[in-house]
C-alpha cells in the first residue's frame, strides 16, 4: 500500500489536484480523543499504509502537537514521521497535497517524507491583510503597524520563501516566482479583489482555485481579516522529476532511503565525515 499522507484537520485535506491524487488521512480532534483512541487510529494507518507521514503547521494547537508526539513515541515506532514546516496553514495544505499525489509514484517513504522538505523551496506563500498589528511571524515595520489602525488599510505579506511586506494597491505586488505556478485562494473576513485581479495576473499563474479557509489561519496570520494564497507546482510529472533528480542516500540510523541531508522518520543527520572514515564497513549477511 501507498505511504499514508495524514493532515491534523479536514480543512488541510485538499480535494484531489488530479485523478493520481491519494486521500488525505484526517487525524482530526487527536487531543479530544481518549489516548488509546488515537495511538489505535495511528497504529491503523501504519497497519494499513506501512509508514505514515503527518503534516501539521506552526498555528496547530499545542495540545494537538503533544498528542502526536506522545502517540509516536508509545507505538515505539520509525514508521511514523511528523513533519511542520515553516509554511502557514494553506501552504502545509497545499504540500500535503503535492505528497498525496507523489505517494502514487514508486517513491520509498523516506524519499517521499524527505520530498517535503525539498518542494517547500518552490512554494510561495502569503496573504493580504486588514490588519499587521499582531503579525509575528513576519518582520513588520512601525510604520506599518501604525497604517494598520488607518481605515481601509490593506497589507500584501509574503511569509516564505522571503518575508516581505507591501501596502496592498494595483501598482504593489509582492516578488513572485520565477516558473510556471498555479495559485490556490482562501477568503477569510475580508473583501478585496487584489489577489485575485492584481497579483496572480503579475505572477502569471496558469490557473486559479478557491477552498476555505483553514481554522489555522486567523491564529497564523493574527486576524481572522485575511486572504490567503499560495502559488505552487501542479503537475505530477513536474513534482516527481524535482524528486527524481536528488541523489538518494541511505540514513545511517534507520537504513531507509532518503534525499536531503536529514531523516524525516528518525530526525538523525549524517554522521560526520570523519566517524564515516572510521566506521569498518559491515559484513553483508545471508539476510541482506
Amino acid at each position: 500500500m501507498p505511504t499514508a499522507i495524514a493532515v491534523t484537520g479536514a480543512d488541510l485535506a485538499l480535494p484531489p489536484q488530479d485523478e493520481r491524487t491519494l486521500p488525505a488521512a484526517v487525524l482530526d480532534g487527536l487531543d479530544r480523543r481518549p489516548l488509546d483512541e488515537a495511538v489505535a487510529a495511528v497504529q491503523t494507518l501504519v497497519d494499513q499504509h506501512g509508514h505514515v507521514i503527518v503534516l501539521y503547521s506552526r498555528a496547530t494547537p499545542p495540545a494537538v502537537v503533544q498528542r502526536l508526539h506522545t502517540v509516536r513515541s508509545l507505538l515505539e515506532s520509525d514508521r511514523v514521521a511528523l513533519f511542520r514546516p515553516e509554511l502557514p496553514p494553506l501552504s502545509v495544505a497545499v504540500l500535503a497535497r503535492q505528497l498525496r499525489q507523489l505517494a502514487s509514484c514508486d517513491l520509498g517513504p523516506g524519499v517521499l517524507a524527505s520530498a517535503g522538505r525539498l518542494l517547500t523551496h518552490y512554494i510561495h506563500a502569503g496573504a493580504l491583510l486588514a490588519s499587521v498589528a499582531r503579525l509575528d511571524r513576519v518582520p513588520v515595520g512601525l510604520k506599518s503597524h501604525a497604517r494598520s489602525w488607518m481605515p481601509g488599510s490593506q497589507f500584501g505579506v509574503l511569509a516564505h520563501p522571503q518575508p516581505r511586506l507591501v501596502k496592498a494597491s494595483p501598482e504593489n505586488v509582492l516578488p513572485g516566482p520565477e516558473f510556471a505556478t498555479w495559485m490556490l485562494v482562501a477568503r477569510g473576513q475580508l473583501q478585496s479583489d487584489w489577489v485575485t485581479g492584481v497579483l496572480a495576473p503579475a505572477w502569471q499563474a496558469q490557473g486559479l482555485r478557491e477552498t476555505g479557509l483553514p481554522a489555522e489561519s486567523a491564529h497564523w496570520w493574527g486576524t481572522g481579516r485575511v486572504i490567503e494564497f499560495c502559488a505552487y507546482l501542479p503537475d505530477l510529472p513536474v513534482l516527481y522529476q524535482l524528486v527524481a533528480s536528488v541523489r538518494q542516500t541511505v540514513c545511517h540510523w534507520c537504513g531507509i532511503d532518503v534525499i536531503g541531508d536529514r531523516c524525516v522518520f528518525c530526525c538523525a543527520t549524517p554522521p560526520p565525515p570523519a566517524e564515516i572514515t572510521a566506521r569498518p564497513a559491515r559484513a553483508l549477511t545471508a539476510g541482506g
